[in-house]
């Protein structure tokens, strides 16, 4: 079979994936859980500023580069946008993952991903206070439960730990880098009226110009160089391609084909994703607390995004 009888073969598969939108939903999950299997796989071996800082520079040279006759166009907006851009190229990529990678020196995989599910929750006291939404009763409850299951899962199900105030200081970096995510997503709503290719290019390079003065600290203060070795070099083509820019693609062509309802539920899936993976690829195990916090998370996030009901028609 010749080269050319292939490549249709090819295009055709890839065209039946990207009519699949289950399918590449799961894929968006599972691309994005592997970010924190792959933090913390590398923990110890790989600076985390530094994995952070290649991940944004790789992917965000990549998007350059198909994002380029666009960025051309769209510069101008951009620019006259740029106090914005800078302040979610910071939350959401430098800061975000930074934090992240931290958290996973020193805390499980499957507790990063936990936490991640109270992001929604976040979002509305991010709202509140930014942009002054109300936040109803039922939306604090649900505030409240969602914290209190974080909680659980920070703690490990045990009540001495919270109250002695003996809190892993790496669920803290993954607490703090959910916060900031949470802002991050926030604020997307006032983001400047570009192309998505265009944005993310702009917000990755941005991130990595952030991160370069942490990450040339450190490696001369803190002493951590990035080895490089076939460990360092997977890891930073795994989370610069995949979570980063796959990830998206197969996110952005999901909610195209189902809408963004349909495909915001299968965020609600990462932690069973994550935590299959953290177990398999790990050997992590699963605890009671990690049970009872996601179902504390989940509850309150239920509450707090519920729509109220509307009420009748006036017959009259």
């Amino acid at each position: 079979m010749t080269s050319m009888s292939r490549e249709p073969g090819l295009r055709g598969r890839l065209a039946r994936i990207a009519d699949r939108p289950y399918l590449l939903l799961f894929l968006t999950i599972t691309f994005w859980s592997g970010n924190a299997i792959v933090g913390r796989a590398v923990a110890g071996h790989v600076p985390p500023v530094g994995l952070a800082f290649w991940r944004w520079t790789v992917a965000g040279l990549i998007l350059l580069a198909v994002a380029w006759p666009r960025l051309r166009k769209e510069w101008p907006v951009l620019r006259a946008h740029w106090p914005i851009v800078l302040v979610l190229s910071g939350l959401g990529i430098a800061v975000f993952n930074t934090f992240l990678y931290i958290g996973l020196q020193h805390t499980q995989a499957i507790n990063a991903l936990l936490m991640q599910t109270a992001m929604p929750v976040l979002i509305i006291l991010w709202t509140f206070a930014v942009f002054g939404e109300r936040v109803r009763a039922w939306q604090a409850v649900g505030l409240l439960i969602s914290l209190a299951g974080a909680a659980v899962v920070i703690s490990r199900g045990d009540p001495g730990v919270l109250l002695g105030l003996q809190w892993n200081a790496g669920d803290l970096w993954v607490l703090a880098a959910v916060v900031c995510y949470a802002g991050y997503t926030a604020l997307l709503r006032v983001r400047p009226k570009v192309s998505a290719s265009v944005f993310l290019a702009a917000t990755f390079l941005i991130g990595a110009v952030l991160l370069a003065p942490l990450y040339l600290w450190e490696t001369l203060v803190g002493g951590r160089v990035m080895p490089l070795d076939t460990v360092t070099l997977g890891a930073v083509a795994y989370v610069a391609l995949f979570p980063s820019i796959l990830a998206f693609a197969c996110f952005n062509r999901g909610v195209a084909l189902v809408g963004a309802n349909v495909a915001g539920q299968f965020l609600y899936l990462m932690p069973l994703v994550g935590g299959l993976m953290s177990m398999v690829l790990l050997g992590e195990s699963v605890l009671w607390a990690h049970g009872a916090g996601l179902a504390l998370i989940l509850s309150g996030l239920w509450l707090a995004t519920r729509r109220p009901a509307r009420a009748p028609p006036d017959p009259s």
